[in-house]
């Protein structure tokens, strides 16, 4: 077991990473009991074991005065002395590690145990984080920190854990990607496609403001720098890269089974702007249209119309589950008609008796993004034109297969 590395709030609020080994606590953290410090003597006490630590943790974890997390330094006692004999043996980390997994606090916090260095003498230092999942309980008691001290939770603070988790709680799509960065996003798409279809000309001209700004107030990108989902989505030069499902998959068969075989197959792994621009082109080369007498008139009509296809195409993008689900959107072409499977089921309010009526949204900046491109040009109206164009052009209604965990809609070709 290593612990070379600490991660350290100090006073004033601000993290750092330093080598452990090379750092007194107690001139980072203080020598007095906060509410983002505690001081305990010793790990055990009278009854379960770790009765007194679990409190702690998590009254840490739920963070009520919203410091980020807290610390708990085992080994220092009431009044920020010290003790002898502290054991920080590999035994005594595990035993506190333990905690975490034992199933006595839930939702499971996440935190750090490792040896360290307060006012010159051995003790353990438990770095708890603040839960994203409030309230946290321990043993089915909510406890918090309104001070410099332990308690439980009153109807108030409940109120306000409660909250701050739904605040929290917010759509996938306007949620920051850990692992992305500035350098993935396609800067130039957006500053020549994306943001004039969105914002007035006049407005950006007199904003000035620099991209990291645009893009933040668009919800690409979160006030620290990071890429939402909605921007690897919308802008991103790979968004499979950091969102696995984010990819269209397109095959054509020759024939009418899974059997037959493979015309084509495409992986279209661009941003929802290069996708959509790629889509159009791939659905117009595999039509097939046919003359239509209609008394001294000839008509051509496809065996599909386009502009169903088309709806059909983007509402599974617009509406499919991203955070869990890592299939592709799935455009499957066979000689008598066209399936596209679209992960995640109804949501919201949308049933499966009720979808051709309710509209409820799962990614709804992704859809204002997409409704103010130009790619779905009227809400809750996707399926009524789906429904008009195929009528028009002579096809059979469309069938959709609808469960928990995904979407299908069929089409089937247009009689000849």
């Amino acid at each position: 077991m290593t612990h070379d590395v600490a991660v350290l709030r100090g006073q004033s609020g601000r993290m750092a990473v330093v080598n452990a080994k090379d750092v007194d606590l107690a001139e980072v953290l203080g020598t007095r009991e906060t509410p983002a410090l505690e001081f305990k003597s010793t790990a055990k006490r009278q009854g379960k074991r770790g009765d007194a630590i679990g409190n702690a943790v998590c009254a840490m974890a739920n963070d009520l005065c919203g410091a980020g997390g807290g610390d708990i330094l085992v080994g220092v006692d009431d009044e920020g002395r010290p003790l002898e004999g502290v054991d920080v043996s590999d035994t005594a980390l595990l035993a506190l590690t333990d905690l975490r997994d034992d199933g006595r606090i839930l939702d499971r916090p996440s935190f750090v145990v490792q040896p360290a260095v307060y006012q010159g003498k051995p003790v353990i230092r438990i770095h708890v984080n603040a839960s994203d999942t409030t309230p946290v309980r321990f043993e089915g008691v909510i406890w918090v920190r309104p001070g410099p001290t332990t308690r439980k939770a009153n109807r108030e603070d409940e109120r306000v854990l409660s909250e701050r988790r739904r605040a929290k709680d917010g759509p996938f799509d306007t949620r920051a990607l850990p692992m992305a960065h500035i350098e993935d996003l396609d800067l130039e798409l957006f500053r020549r496609s994306y943001l004039p279809s969105l914002v007035a000309p006049e407005v950006i001209e007199e904003n000035g403001r620099p991209v990291e700004q645009q893009l933040s107030s668009l919800h690409l990108l979160t006030p620290d720098g990071s890429p939402t989902v909605l921007g690897m989505l919308a802008v991103g030069l790979d968004p499979s890269t950091r969102v696995p499902g984010a990819y269209l998959q397109f095959v054509r068969y020759q024939g009418v089974d899974l059997d037959a075989p493979i015309a084509d197959d495409q992986e279209l792994r661009q941003n929802l702007v290069d996708v959509s621009e790629r889509l159009e082109p791939l659905l117009r080369s595999n039509l097939r249209t046919r003359l239509v007498e209609d008394g001294f008139r000839e008509s051509r009509q496809p065996d599909y119309p386009l502009e169903a296809l088309r709806e059909i195409c983007m509402n599974a993008l617009m509406h499919r589950n991203y955070e869990t689900s890592y299939a592709p959107t799935r455009i499957v072409w066979f000689d008598d008609r066209i399936e596209v499977t679209n992960p995640g089921g109804p949501f919201g309010q949308v049933r499966d008796d009720n979808f051709d009526r309710v509209t409820d949204y799962r990614n709804p900046s992704l859809a204002a993004a997409l409704k103010g491109l130009g790619y779905v040009n009227r809400f809750g109206r996707g399926i009524g034109r789906v429904v008009r164009s195929l009528e028009t052009n002579g096809n059979p209604p469309a069938e959709f297969q609808i469960d928990d965990a995904s979407w299908v809609v069929i089409i089937r070709r247009a009689a000849a």
